[in-house]
This record gives structure tokens, sequence and C-alpha cells, in this order.
């Protein structure tokens, strides 16, 4: 046992000094060896840990190396790609961003009564507006896509209605005002809130400026833009005074909303700003239009509702866009009262035949109703019936008659 141990002392003895002697003979190889190694292992680890980042942020080292072997067109309809998607989602976020405004929020009411209305009918062209009185400049009836318009040319034309005594106060307590006005080359169309011709003021700044960008009223408020243009194209101009306060729209959109005016309205007068033979203006369908009461207070009060604010295509069945502001009063109501079921009547005035007039006046019936439907209101609460020409409420020897025979009411079943 003991020679055993003695042996193996012997061994390990042996052992330790060659390796003693080694480290004697090549001491400087053996630091040079070891620190080598040390430094790649801590080279691999950083070149480890920043090929981990270039594949989270990158994609991948050899995604990238693959993206430079792509050919000049591939890279090119990358590119356009990435620059669809990203104006894909601007757009998005735009439309978001933006509350979107179309004829199911107008909540534009017209005034029940017309009192003074002119589409140029049997009106010359090249004659000046028979209805109308030049306050200066030069205004003249024309033509414009079939129809007749009033074209203001040249000396910054002026007009105002041709009515009796216009010298007085002629705008009631509760009004409207519509028309549809075409502008270009970013003309100022300006309604003044009296007649420059007959009526005295203290102050001239009474108007509600239109241009193809916005509306502005003086002197209460200052320009507020549209959202979009109306330059190059027809649009429904319409103003609501009521006791007071004031509301004015470009098609669909309500841009003047003022709750106290600082004047009150007594007439009307229409100003082509700089217009000239260079700077034509045109505008057509003028209506000014009384108020009158709430709908349901007109329901309750007569079992029915007047509405001649439901405007149609010429002698067609086809709803005119600004006819929603009184069929989305007439839904509310539905709405708020489901007890509520209507007739639905329609009325025409007396010109063109008896039987194309009851026709027409069907139709035109029929699809207010169907609107009504679309909007999901029961079509159980609904009927439809036509008049044609055989039950006027007022005369039809004047334009202001014919527009309040033009109706369609709403009658308690």
């Amino acid at each position: 046992m003991k020679t055993k141990i003695t042996l193996l002392f012997t061994a390990v003895f042996f052992l330790v000094n060659i390796y003693a002697e080694a480290q004697k003979i090549e001491p400087k190889k053996k630091v040079e060896e070891k620190t080598t190694k040390r430094v790649d292992k801590k080279i691999d680890k950083g070149i480890d840990k920043g090929l981990d980042k270039l594949e989270e942020g990158l994609g991948g080292l050899f995604g990238k190396k693959k993206k430079k072997n792509k050919t000049k067109n591939e890279q090119e309809n990358q590119a356009a790609h990435t620059n669809e998607q990203v104006a894909k989602i601007n757009d998005q976020a735009e439309e978001e961003a933006t509350p979107a405004l179309n004829w199911a929020k107008y909540d534009f009411v017209p005034g029940d009564k017309v009192i003074f209305e002119d589409n140029l009918e049997n009106e010359e062209n090249g004659e000046f507006p028979s209805r109308w009185d030049l306050v200066k400049g030069t205004t003249e009836v024309a033509e414009f896509g079939g129809e007749n318009i009033i074209m203001f040319r040249g000396g910054n034309p002026m007009i105002v209605p041709y009515l009796k005594n216009p010298g007085k106060d002629y705008l009631p307590e509760v009004f409207t005002i519509e028309f549809d006005f075409y502008t270009n080359n970013h003309n100022t169309f300006q309604v003044y809130f009296f007649d420059k011709k007959n009526q005295q003021v203290n102050s001239s700044y009474k108007y509600l400026s239109v241009s193809y960008d916005g509306l502005s009223l003086s002197p209460a408020s200052s320009k507020i833009p549209n959202r979009g243009t109306i330059e190059n194209q027809w649009a429904h101009i319409a103003i609501a005074y009521t006791n007071g306060k004031m509301k004015a729209y470009i098609n669909e959109t309500r841009l003047i909303n003022i709750p106290h005016l600082a004047f009150d309205p007594i007439g009307i007068s229409l100003y082509a700003y700089h217009g000239s033979d260079n700077n034509v203006f045109y505008i057509k369908n003028f209506r000014l239009a009384e108020g009158g009461v709430k709908y349901y207070d007109r329901f309750l009060q007569d079992g029915k509702i007047i509405a001649n604010g439901i405007r149609f295509d010429v002698n067609k069945a086809t709803l005119r866009p600004e006819s929603m502001g009184v069929i989305n009063e007439i839904a509310a109501l539905m709405n708020d009262h489901p007890e509520i079921k209507f007739s639905v009547e329609g009325h025409t005035d007396s010109d063109g035949e008896d039987a194309s007039n009851q026709t027409l006046s069907e139709q035109r019936a029929a699809t207010v109703v169907s609107t009504l439907v679309t909007m999901d209101i029961d079509s159980n609460r609904l009927t439809s019936k036509g008049w044609g020409e055989s039950k006027p409420m007022d005369t039809n020897d004047t334009p202001e008659g014919k527009a309040n025979n033009r109706r369609v009411e709403f009658v308690k079943k």
C-alpha cells in the first residue's frame, strides 16, 4: 500500500515539474494565447448582440441583403406600394378626424309661406329680370345649362326685389332666403339685409358675403370657411332668421350660427361685388318665405303640416337635396311621437295638363313616403295620395301663389 502511494506521489511530482518547466519555457506564448481567446469571446458576444438588434429593427440581416439584391424596378414598385399605403392611412386618419356632413344632417327648414319668388319663368334672354329693380350696374336674364338664370355683369351690379311699398320693412320676424349661386374666379356675392334703393339705414355693414370657399356675416362675424370649395359649380345658399337669430348654409353645411344678430333685417339687396364683363356672377331660384309655427304645434293645431320646402326637379318626382331639411324634421317628429301616422299628399300648381299634374302629384307623394321609409319610419304609418291642381291654397296668377300651391302636406290619419 505504501509502495503504491509513493509511486502516485512520484508521478504527480514528475508531471508538476514538467508543467512548470513548460511554463518557464513559453510563458509569453501562453499569455498571448489566453488573451486572444478572451478577446475573441468578447467580440463574438458583441457581434451576436449587434445581429440581434439588426434582426429586430430591420427584419434580419439576410432580409436586408436580399433587398439589396432586388432590381431597380422592384425597389421602385416597393416604394410606390409603401407610399400608397401611407397615403391611405393619412386619408383614413383625416376622415376620422373630420366630422362628416351630408344632406341627411341638414336642418334648414324653409318658411311655409312664400312672399317673393323668382324662377325666371317666361323671361326673355338678354332682358332685365322683370321681378327685380336695378340699383346700379348691368344685370340680365341669360341661359345656363338649359335654364334661365340672372347674370350680373358690369358696373358692380346690384338689384332689389320689385315690391309694393319697398321703403317699409317687408321682412317678417321669422323668414328664410334661398337661392342657387354659381361662382368662378373666386367671386364674392353679397346679400344685404336692407333695400339699398328704397330704405335708409345708418350703416351699410349689414350683409352676408358668399364666396367659393365660405361665408362671412358683417358686422357679426369674420370669414367662416367651408369644407372644400364650391368653385365652378352650383351651390344652394340658405339663410334662416328667427327673432334675432340667424343661420346660413352652403349646401348641407351650416357655417353661420349667430344667436343675437347686431341689426334688424328690413329688406333685401343682391350685390355682385366687383362684377364686370370679365367677372360675371349667376344666381337662380331665389325665394323669400315667411316662417311659421313648429311642426308639432302645427300638427296639434291644424291636424296637418303644410311643407312647400320639399322640392322636386321640374316636372319630375325626383327629390332635390335641399328638401332634406323638411324631411329630417318630419322623421324626427315621427320618431319622437310613435303614435302619429300621416297621409302624405302631393299638390301642384295649375301649369300643364290636369291629368299630368294628377300623376305627378301622386308620384311625388310616393317619393316622400319611400324616403321616410329608408330613414327607418315604419311603412305602416304612412300612405300617399295625390291631388294634382284640384286643391289650390293660393292664386295661380303669381309666382308666389304657384310656389305656395306646389306643396306636400302631412295629414293626420
